[in-house]
């Protein structure tokens, strides 16, 4: 089994923001009857369902953003998994929009939701699919722009991007990392 956890804020104030394009990614997987998020557990709401034939836990950290650690550590315990049988789905300023990239390990790059499952398990050996949201313009803080919420047209382009991305989760899930790395990371 894997848990694919998608990152956000909780609430309406959120629910378009750069922040929120991981429970976008769960939000897809949800529509597309993979999973319905209708338990509440550890702070996180969750559902259980099967791609391919692959159990899968799905989760929604409502932790706000900079602690959501503090819902998928005791996640991984409940469901008795490791670092490695989770992906994060995530926000990255780091990748332009419209990119994605996803990676077996790595440093939290100044993301404070990654830095807080970092510091939560203990270990950077968890699986990340990175969702580009673009860097903050010149002389606007990167709170405020990840808070923000994307233009009509940046957002037509995000719900492609998301789209993709949760077919790159569907392929993590079925054929594995290395898979999908081949052929999301080549194509955004």
């Amino acid at each position: 089994m894997k848990l694919v956890a998608g990152l956000g804020n909780p609430g309406v104030r959120y629910a378009f923001t750069r922040h929120n394009v991981g429970f976008w990614v769960l939000d897809v997987l949800e529509r597309r009857g993979w999973v319905s998020l209708n338990r509440y557990m550890h702070r996180a709401l969750c559902g259980r369902g099967r791609i391919g034939g692959k159990e899968v836990f799905f989760a929604r950290p409502i932790t706000y953003m900079n602690r959501s650690g503090e819902a998928l550590v005791p996640l991984l315990g409940y469901l008795g998994l490791g670092a490695e049988d989770l992906l994060v789905v995530y926000d990255d300023v780091a990748l332009p929009t419209g990119r994605l990239r996803l990676r077996g390990r790595g440093s939290a790059g100044g993301h404070k939701g990654i830095a807080s499952v970092i510091c939560g398990l203990g270990t950077d050996g968890f699986n990340r699919l990175r969702i580009g949201v673009g860097p903050p313009p010149p002389g606007v803080e990167l709170p405020d722009f990840v808070l923000s919420k994307f233009s009509p047209k940046e957002r037509e382009k995000m719900e492609g991007l998301v789209e993709e991305a949760a077919d790159a989760v569907e392929v993590f899930v079925t054929a594995g990392l290395t898979e999908a790395m081949n052929r999301y990371n080549a194509s955004s």
